[in-house]
């Protein structure tokens, strides 16, 4: 299969002198098109920063990361911000919706900072929550919805952009179990029938499950997975 996500010795530290703090410290990884990827740990294992310097909302403080081919770290400016656009999506446990806009207007926004139409803007949108069986909720304002409903619109604006690459960050932790495990579903269908790449940042060993294949992190390292045990609870490979 083909790498998209490739990272060669990451790290990121974190200030300066005596108060730095290296949360990541060598990560090596390759993720292929089409996979399924957890990435497991207790909270400052440097999950979440191995996410985010992945996902280029932060950047690496060395080491190589290779994003469909391109070399991040050449990058900056709008062509950073247009490669993040284009290929990836993200769905966050907080949500990150604008309460009083509608849901339409929530799941158009990728598409109105990456400089579509209006009308294609719209077009898309729909189709996106049509998806997400969440048309008739497009004039709702957000904050008006319930969790579960506040997800499948993350989800569909996730969508919007035709990404390669879904992140999720604790997608379920703000939801009950049974709305937790719908949205589980639809993160895992999306993989498995459209061929979207989905990487899951998550503490919970049953999601972590779902992927074809875990990583385990602590103390900003990659672990193997009986290193990992006494850890999480999880046998699975690393």
């Amino acid at each position: 299969m083909t790498s998209i996500l490739t990272t060669r010795d990451l790290t990121k530290r974190y200030g300066s002198g005596s108060t730095s703090f290296d949360a990541l410290r060598g990560i090596t990884l390759d993720i292929d098109e089409g996979d399924s990827v957890a990435i497991v740990g207790k909270s400052g294992s440097g999950k979440s920063t191995l996410m985010h310097v992945m996902a280029l909302l932060d950047p690496p403080t060395s080491g190589e990361l290779i994003v469909a081919g391109e070399n991040a770290r050449t990058l900056s400016g709008a062509r950073l911000n247009a490669l993040r656009n284009r290929t990836f999506g993200f769905v966050f446990q907080q949500f990150f919706l604008t309460p009083t806009a509608s849901v339409l207007e929530n799941v158009m926004l990728p598409l109105t900072i990456a400089g579509v139409r209006p009308a294609e803007r719209r077009r898309r949108a729909m189709e996106a929550l049509e998806r997400l069986e969440l048309a008739d909720k497009a004039k709702n304002r957000a904050t008006d919805l319930s969790g579960g409903q506040k997800q499948r619109v993350v989800i569909a604006r996730a969508l919007v952009n035709n990404p390669r690459i879904i992140f999720a960050d604790e997608p379920t932790g703000n939801l009950d179990s049974a709305t937790g495990a719908l949205v589980e579903d639809m993160l895992f269908d999306l993989n498995a029938s459209n061929g979207i790449t989905l990487v899951v940042v998550t503490h919970d060993d049953d999601l972590a499950a779902r992927a074809s294949r875990q990583v385990y992190l602590r103390d900003g390292l990659v672990v193997a997975a009986d290193e990992a045990h006494s850890l999480t609870g999880a046998g699975a490979r690393a």
